[in-house]
This record gives C-alpha cells, structure tokens and sequence, in this order.
C-alpha cells in the first residue's frame, strides 16, 4: 500500500537515503562498542566492561529507532553487513591495544562523526525535505549522542 504522510515521494526517498547512511552508522558504532565491551583490559576492566555494556544498549534501541522510521515514511530499512559497511561513514578500525583509553578516543570520534552528519541533516529533513517528523527524530538522536560522547570524554584526562 502506498505511503500517503503529506511528504512526497521523492522526499521520502531523500530522506530514507540518509537515514540508511545513518542506520549503518549506528550499526558500526554498535558493533565496535560490543568489541570495546568483549575486548577491554586493565585495572578498570569492570568498570569499563560495564560501561560499554551500557552504551551498546543504547545504540541497540537507537539503530531499531532508525530502521522503524525508515520503514514508517514507506521505505524499507538495509540489513545486511555488506550494504551498512557500504553506507557507512565510519570505519571499522582495529586497534594494537585493548585498553580503555584507547577504546574510548575511538568510539568517542565516532561519536562526534555522527553527531556532525545529524546536525547536518535537521534543517535540511524539515525545510528541504518538508519532513518535521524526521528532524525532530533525529534531533531526539543528536542529543543522545551528544550525550553518550560526553559520558566518554569524561574518562578522558587532558
């Protein structure tokens, strides 16, 4: 059945383009947070183990956030590990030591990518693509992940 929101088509398709590119993101980020999580060591091994756990959860609820809106503007949502390393912006660097510093300046650049490419879209989705809904939900997104990139910086010492 066809999607009648009030957004044309050619809207939805734009948008729908940029929320996969997003979706892989998140699935990249996921997945490197989980080897954060698997692979961390050191004296703070707990703490850190645990830390990770938590905000893996929070991309797992975010990346099945994208992938519903996807599907509610009538488009449908990759899922394949092929087409998400091919939409990403991020890559799925591998680092020589497991420790939490490392792990942490990673991830939080990561982050921060995503963060940039959010605040890149929100005006463009509500004026270009006349799709509110969207630049609202992604909004919501950008101050998620603004937020999962200060709890990280916060381990960092300068």
């Amino acid at each position: 059945m066809q999607t009648q929101i009030g957004i044309s088509e050619s809207n939805r398709q734009k948008v729908a383009e940029a929320l996969a590119k997003l979706l892989a993101d998140e699935f990249v980020l996921y997945t490197k947070t989980r080897h954060a999580h698997w692979n961390v060591e050191g004296p703070d091994f707990h703490a850190m183990h645990k830390f990770f756990e938590s905000q893996y959860e929070q991309l797992d609820e975010m990346m099945d956030d994208v992938a519903e809106r996807i599907r509610a503007i009538g488009h449908f949502a990759p899922a394949t590990l092929k087409s998400y390393l091919s939409l990403t912006h991020l890559t799925e660097a591998t680092r020589e030591k497991n420790n939490s510093a490392g792990l942490i300046k990673e991830l939080l650049t990561d982050h921060e990518q995503v963060i940039m490419y959010l605040r890149e879209n929100i005006n463009r989705f509500a004026t270009d693509y006349q799709d509110a809904g969207t630049s609202d939900f992604i909004t919501g997104l950008m101050e998620a992940h603004e937020k999962m990139a200060w709890m990280l910086r916060a381990h960092l010492t300068h």
